[in-house]
């Protein structure tokens, strides 16, 4: 067999091997991008994430959140107007993102968290935001004062004490702060529609991206 012949193979080889490796890599260009949106749109939402409220709907709300935040204390009646206007059309879901600035943050998502386990998610929620002046702000751990939320909403007590001191409550509360940490959340409220971040601070800015997200 000649040199030439050799050599002339072995550029075939060469071509073939560099052709199918460009193939691959192309192809994997394309399917990344679905890839990505699936892990991003996992962490967003997750099976067990707390929802507000629910439609049959492809318009997802998600805000990350800390109860002890005052910009979020100042979002929540928005939220609830939200809720209001968008009844039925949009579904709004709550993460937890309890900031290691404020004391009693994990505190208060721990309490939501034992209160969603006796199926008073919303209750709770709701009475952190309303009373957020009263034990927001302050060094000293505020465990009374929600196990007398607790009281006040009328859950078992002797079963919310087990559930706000359990390791499987805390680890709850750290998924949400894992998935809003992989997907860029550094501050309260992060929000999202249908996936992307929102810069609203206005209800009007909400409004008009529920209104867009509902259009297409």
């Amino acid at each position: 067999m000649s040199r030439g012949f050799l050599i002339s193979i072995g550029l075939v080889v060469v071509f073939a091997v560099g052709l199918f490796s460009w193939i691959i890599i192309d192809r994997g260009d394309e399917v990344a991008p679905t890839a990505r949106e699936a892990d991003r749109a996992s962490l967003l939402v997750r099976p067990d994430s707390h929802r507000l409220s629910s439609a049959d709907s492809p318009v997802t709300f998600v805000e990350f959140l800390d109860f002890e935040c005052e910009a979020c204390g100042a979002m929540f009646p928005n939220v609830e107007r939200l809720r209001n206007d968008y009844a039925g059309r949009v579904n709004f879901v709550v993460r937890y993102f309890p900031l290691p600035g404020h004391f009693n943050a994990e505190r208060a998502a721990r309490a939501v968290e034992a209160a969603a386990q006796q199926g008073r998610f919303e209750a709770m929620y709701k009475k952190m935001f309303d009373t957020q002046r009263q034990w927001g702000e302050q060094r000293v751990p505020a465990d009374e004062t929600f196990r007398g939320f607790a009281s006040a909403i009328g859950l078992d007590l002797a079963a919310f004490d087990i559930a706000y001191r359990s390791p499987a409550t805390l680890e709850r509360v750290n998924a949400d702060v894992r998935d809003g940490k992989a997907l860029g959340v550094q501050g309260t409220p992060t929000i999202y529609v249908n996936g992307e971040q929102l810069d609203a601070s206005s209800y009007a800015d909400l409004t008009r991206s529920l209104d867009d997200a509902l259009a297409r």
